[in-house]
C-alpha cells in the first residue's frame, strides 16, 4: 500500500472530507481502489466516505472485512443498470463496473455496459458530481494494425461492427461517447482510462485471462496450456501501478480526454508462459493448442503510453518479472 500511497502523494488531499461513489468496487480493480483509498484515509485522517455499488454486499463484507469498515465504507445493493439512487451528494464518481467474467450473450453484455454507464452518469448529475472517472478499455481500438507497434490514443480504429464478439469493445466506445456527451451536458469533468492488460493480487486465475491461467497452471497443473499459437503479444501492468494511474487520471487528468493504461514491456504468450515457469521455480511443460501459421503476423495488443507519461508523469514502476513473482506469492498465501 505504501507504494501507491507515496506515488499519489499530495493528490490524496483532494479527498479530504469528500464522498466518493464507486461502481465495480468489489471487483479486481475496485478492491485495489478501495484498499489504497482506505489506507490513505487512515494514514492522513482524510475523513472521506466511500459508497460502493454491489449486487451482493453481504457476501463481499463477509469475505473482505478489511475493505468493509463501516466507519468509512457503505454499500448500495443493486445492479449498475437499475440501482436505486442514494440520496447523498458525491463529488467523485468512479464507474469501474463491467462484468466480462459472468456468462452472457453479446447483446446482454452490450446492453449492460451501455445502459449501466448511462444510469451511473444520470446518478452522477443528481449527486452533484464534479469529477467522473470512466474505466474503459483498449478494446475500443479494435484489432491493432500489423504495421503499428503500439496503439496511441489518437488512433481512430474500431472493433468490427459485423462481429458479435465485438460487443465489449463497441459497448466501451459507446460508454466513452456517453460519458463525454453527458459530462458536457450536465457540467462535470470526465476522465477516461483505457485499460489494457494487468497482473496482480485479486486477478481471477481460473477465468479467461491468459496470465492468470498460466499462473493457475503453474501452481496446480502439470503443464501450462496456451490456447492460441503462442505468438500473440501483450504487455502487463502490475495492479499497484494501475491503481496509481487511475487515481492520478481522476485527480489530475484533463477533462474529456482518454489515457491509455497498461504495461511497457511487450511479451509473447510463449515467452510469458516461460517466465511464469522460471519465476515459480518448478519445471512445467508448455502445451500450445493452436498450430503455428507462418503466413499470419503476430496479434498485438500493446498501448502507447507517451501521453500518460508526458502529461501526468505516470510510469511503470514494477517490472513484469516482479509483478508475476508478487502475484504468485499472493496466490500461494490465499
Amino acid at each position: 500500500m505504501l507504494h501507491v500511497f507515496d506515488a499519489v502523494g499530495s493528490l490524496w488531499e483532494s479527498f479530504r472530507g469528500q464522498k466518493i461513489f464507486i461502481t465495480g468496487g468489489t471487483g479486481f480493480f475496485g478492491k485495489w481502489l478501495l484498499e489504497t483509498l482506505l489506507f490513505a484515509n487512515r494514514r492522513l485522517d482524510l475523513g472521506c466516505r466511500i459508497t460502493v455499488l454491489s449486487r451482493r454486499p453481504a457476501a463481499f463484507v463477509e469475505s473482505n472485512p478489511h475493505l468493509s469498515d463501516p466507519a468509512w465504507v457503505s454499500f448500495v445493493s443493486g445492479d449498475v443498470s437499475d440501482f436505486l439512487f442514494p440520496e447523498d451528494k458525491f463529488k467523485f464518481v468512479i464507474h469501474a463496473a463491467t462484468d466480462i467474467i459472468a456468462p452472457a450473450n453479446a447483446v446482454d453484455l452490450f446492453s449492460s455496459c451501455v445502459n449501466g454507464t448511462k444510469r451511473v452518469l444520470d446518478f452522477a448529475h443528481k449527486a452533484g458530481c464534479k469529477d467522473f472517472l470512466l474505466v474503459s478499455s483498449g478494446a475500443v481500438y479494435g484489432r491493432q494494425p500489423e504495421n503499428m507497434e503500439t496503439l496511441p490514443e489518437t488512433y481512430l480504429g474500431a472493433p468490427d461492427t459485423l462481429n458479435p464478439k465485438s460487443a465489449y469493445g463497441e459497448s466501451k466506445r459507446c460508454s466513452e461517447w456517453l460519458t463525454n456527451a453527458l459530462g458536457e451536458f450536465y457540467g462535470f469533468d470526465v476522465k477516461i482510462a483505457r485499460c489494457f492488460a494487468f497482473v496482480g493480487p485479486h486477478l481471477h486465475i481460473d477465468k479467461h485471462f491468459a496470465i492468470g491461467n498460466f499462473i493457475h497452471d503453474a501452481l496446480f497443473n502439470n503443464e501450462i496450456v496456451i490456447q492460441g499459437d503462442g505468438t500473440s503479444y501483450r504487455s502487463y501492468l502490475y495492479t499497484a501501478d494501475l491503481t496509481i494511474w487511475l487515481w492520478t487520471i481522476l485527480l489530475s487528468g484533463t477533462s474529456g480526454v482518454a489515457y491509455n493504461v497498461g504495461g511497457d514491456e511487450p511479451v509473447s504468450m510463449t515467452e510469458l508462459a516461460q517466465r511464469v515457469i522460471k519465476i515459480y521455480g518448478l519445471h512445467k511443460e508448455i502445451k500450445v493448442l493452436t498450430p503455428l501459421d507462418s503466413t499470419k503476423k503476430s496479434d498485438r495488443y500493446i498501448p502507447d503510453l507517451h501521453k500518460a507519461e508526458s502529461e501526468l508523469g505516470l510510469k511503470c514502476r514494477i517490472n513484469l518479472d516482479e509483478a508475476i513473482h508478487r502475484t504468485i506469492r499472493w496466490n500461494l498465501k490465499t
